[in-house]
């Protein structure tokens, strides 16, 4: 349990992954790995809000992303840990 690999797209709020793949073009994956987003990196869900913006927390910055991006980025959910 836990180890589902999920599209970012259907996570749920205040939900932290790993990201494990960008199922995309050199293109898209460029632009997220400019974001910070690698393979590996961890963050948090802060909103899924339908039709609303996909927001994320990646060390501290939030970062929008667009709905087509999150279809495209394969993670995992991460178990709930306190730090």
């Amino acid at each position: 349990m836990g180890h589902e690999r999920i599209f970012l797209k259907d996570a749920g709020n205040e939900k932290s992954v790993r990201l494990l793949k960008i199922e995309a073009g050199q293109a898209l994956k460029a632009r997220l790995a400019a974001m910070g987003l690698l393979p590996g990196t961890q963050f948090r869900i802060i909103n899924n809000g339908h039709p609303g913006p996909f927001v994320i927390d990646l060390k501290g910055s939030r970062i929008v992303l667009g709905r087509g991006m999150a279809g495209k980025v394969v993670v995992k959910p991460l178990e709930s840990q306190g730090v």
